[in-house]
């Protein structure tokens, strides 16, 4: 098997995790949550999201986030921009890389956005050559990756095109995500490897969602098919809005499980990691959805 010997996971409940979440969170318990993701060794944690706070009022006050933290040295902190303005307070918060939110599914980008995915592209164009010239590192996230919540599946072929679009912009990475969790391990292997005909396999991510319980399998089958960048939040946070009974991401504690086990490498502590992982979930009032931590936990 040609699976990776090691791993970077990206750290993504602070943002995609909490952005799902019903219950307000305070500015403190974000911090919290940041810091001991970093104390755990993750190598990148997504620390805010910069968007208008009237669509996502759970990241209001991602500035002061970012300026509250313990900043450890070698971590990245990264943060959602939309748009230009969102690009700027993330300069102006020190977010050391920023990352962009495209789509596969042309109805998924127009109920969400109001435009077309050329349009959505084009959009990004003035961010990207800007950060250039900044010296900011951008991510690409493409969403709808296996299946669209109005479209159903979602042609392989259109998730290449879109990740080569964001790729050829100047996203130094593409993540992969299955928003609604509906993919399986055969589907996301073939997905893979279309879109790594478009582009390079070592600047692509995974950020698979759980709804189904597939989203370790399908982590597996990306493993080897050589990807070794898999986005997680700690303790599985994040409903999925837009599917009934969604869980949301796969949980960190369960990756790395999976990882140690596989004996690939991640600098990440699984420890400090599912405390984390209960910290947060004590502040939302209820218990972790990551089985590993509930494990440790009895």
């Amino acid at each position: 098997m040609n699976l990776p010997k090691k791993v970077k996971m990206v750290e993504v409940g602070p943002r995609d995790g909490l952005q799902n979440e019903k219950r307000e969170i305070s500015v403190a318990a974000r911090v919290g949550l940041v810091d001991r993701l970093s104390a755990a060794g993750l190598p990148v944690v997504e620390a805010g999201s910069f968007v208008s706070p009237k669509w996502v009022p759970q990241m209001a006050s991602s500035e002061e986030v970012l300026a509250k933290i313990q900043r450890k040295p070698g971590t990245v902190y990264s943060a959602l921009t939309p748009n230009m303005k969102g690009y700027q307070r993330a300069l102006e918060a020190k977010a050391d890389e920023v990352a962009v939110f495209g789509a596969a599914s042309e109805s998924f980008t127009q109920r969400n956005i109001n435009c077309s995915i050329e349009e959505s592209l084009e959009r990004f164009r003035p961010l990207l050559e800007q950060a250039q010239k900044d010296g900011i590192r951008v991510r690409g996230y493409v969403s709808c990756v296996l299946g669209c919540p109005y479209e159903g599946e979602i042609d392989p072929a259109k998730v290449a095109e879109v990740s080569a679009a964001l790729f050829e912009m100047g996203c130094y990475e593409i993540s992969l995500g299955d928003t609604i969790g509906v993919g399986t391990p055969e589907k996301a292997r073939q997905m893979i490897e279309t879109v790594a005909a478009k582009v390079p396999q070592e600047k692509l991510a995974v950020h698979f969602h759980d709804t189904y319980g597939q989203a370790l399998a399908n982590i597996y089958a990306a493993l080897q098919m050589g990807v070794a960048v898999v986005d997680s939040a700690v303790a599985g946070l994040g409903g999925c809005p837009y599917a009934k009974g969604a869980s949301g991401n796969v949980a960190s504690e369960d990756v790395l499980y999976m990882l140690n086990g596989l004996g690939i490498e991640t600098g990440v502590d699984l420890d400090l990691l599912a405390e984390a992982g209960h910290f947060i979930s004590q502040k939302l009032g209820r218990d972790s959805n990551s089985r590993v931590a509930r494990a440790l936990a009895d």
